[in-house]
């Protein structure tokens, strides 16, 4: 087994904001409104590359396709659930020459974010074998983050994380924790722990394999959080920007919306 931990600084999105935005990208949605199989805003355009093949729109059974009819990435868009007071759950499936996969993902309380769940496997093309599949979840508890996050220093942490990644193959599988601290200047330093393992009678194998890959493995790691963190900080420092009447300006929608 391998251990891979790398901690990083990001701008801080306080619980009181996510709660003032977030009912305004559910107005956005609803102030659509589909026309036959399009899709539609308020001023009467049509919402591009999306199309309405089943059911009411926004309404749990419906079904929409996103994507170009010409382009060989397809990707169908199922509502199994659509009630701003308790959830929001939409099935994803992605059809492309060379992968498939079907991801669930559920939002508890839309209007005020509490807990974000996912689900999803992959799969490559007929005849592509066992190596080619794989499945995950994820769980992200928003408001066990934002309590992390309030913790004085010194404070022993949450005993668990409050977001946990899972994923699974054949030869091995994977868990990556999130573990958030406030840092002195109003950020939140976040510590990424991965751990890294071999299956069943792979074990041994991927043990050795994992002592041979450990530098670049570590290293890879480190790049991918540190990556992520700057995208986190390039989309929240524009967010925080705007503030939010910013993004109610951006999103078109008026003050009585």
């Amino acid at each position: 087994m391998a251990v891979l931990r790398h901690s990083v600084t990001v701008l801080a999105v306080e619980r009181a904001l996510v709660a003032e935005l977030a009912p305004l990208f559910w107005d956005l949605a609803e102030s659509t409104r589909a026309e036959g199989a399009t899709v539609v805003t308020p001023d009467g355009q049509p919402v591009e590359d999306l199309r309405l093949l089943k059911g009411r729109h926004l309404r749990a059974g419906a079904l929409y396709e996103i994507g170009r009819a010409d382009d060989g990435e397809r990707m169908a868009v199922r509502i199994r659930e659509w009630r701003r007071a308790s959830a929001v759950e939409v099935e994803q499936r992605l059809s492309a020459p060379d992968l498939n996969a079907k991801v669930s993902l559920r939002l508890t309380a839309p209007d005020r974010p509490r807990l974000i769940e996912g689900r999803g496997r992959m799969w490559g093309p007929d005849g592509s074998g066992v190596l080619r599949r794989g499945s995950g979840r994820a769980r992200a508890d928003l408001a066990a983050w934002w309590d992390a996050a309030a913790l004085p220093p010194g404070a022993p942490p949450a005993a668990r994380a409050p977001v946990t990644v899972r994923l699974k193959h054949l030869l091995g599988e994977a868990r990556l924790h999130l573990r958030p601290r406030r840092a002195e200047d109003g950020r939140w330093a976040v510590e990424a722990v991965a751990t890294v393992r071999g299956r069943w009678l792979l074990r041994p194998v991927a043990a050795v394999a994992l002592l041979l890959a450990g530098g670049p493995l570590r290293r890879g790691f480190r790049d991918a959080v540190e990556r992520a963190a700057e995208g986190w900080n390039e989309a929240v420092a524009r967010l925080l920007e705007l503030g939010p009447d910013g993004v109610r300006e951006e999103l078109g929608l008026t003050a009585e919306d």
